[in-house]
């Protein structure tokens, strides 16, 4: 077939040089990300614990924040490029940069971009989207482990991220580049059940 938009999903994962115009005629109960214009399954889904993190981050965010920044969350699409959009987990934007959003998504390099680790989204990122985000210059990357409670906080240096620190327990957790931020990981961990596996 001519028409990338007429091929079949099973197509279109083992495809290369495909657009967000591509990605966006997906049609299934999937999610995908687009990385280097090739499909990725986002799969399995999020387990309880992942989503009641991003549920208690995004309350403790959205408390401090809320005025100053446009806070996302999974699903939403941050498109950097035709050939590349991902799909993180918490995003935020400054509200005096309201020209990158648009019905599509976010259409740029957010202010901030969390994501929750997952045992199948470990090098994903860790590796790839770190550089993903580096590359299109997000100025701040995080990181958040689900069963210890740690988050990793990452600032832009050049085209690479700096570890920059490790938060845990009761310590405030702080941005150089967003202050509106403070909340500690026992803010979050404390409101988030054991679930067993």
């Amino acid at each position: 077939m001519n028409n990338k938009r007429d091929k079949s999903k099973h197509d279109l994962l083992r495809e290369n040089g495909l657009t967000y115009d591509d990605y966006a005629t997906l049609d299934d109960s999937n999610r995908y990300e687009l990385a280097g214009g090739q499909l990725e399954l986002m799969s399995p889904s999020p387990t309880l614990t992942h989503q009641m993190l991003s549920f208690e981050m995004q309350k403790q965010i959205t408390y401090n924040c809320e005025s100053d920044y446009f806070i996302f969350f999974a699903p939403i699409d941050v498109i950097f490029s035709p050939t590349e959009v991902r799909q993180p987990d918490i995003v935020l934007v400054n509200r005096k940069r309201i020209d990158i959003l648009s019905n599509r998504g976010i259409e740029g390099a957010p202010d901030l971009v969390i994501e929750i680790l997952s045992p199948s989204s470990l090098k994903r990122d860790k590796i790839d989207k770190q550089k993903v985000y580096a590359h299109y210059q997000v100025p701040e990357y995080w990181i958040v482990e689900p069963k210890t409670g740690i988050l990793e906080a990452y600032i832009l240096n050049g085209d690479h991220y700096e570890l920059i620190n490790i938060f845990q327990n009761d310590e405030t957790i702080t941005s150089p580049n967003i202050p509106c931020i403070s909340f500690t990981m026992n803010d979050i961990m404390d409101n988030i059940p054991i679930l067993p596996d």
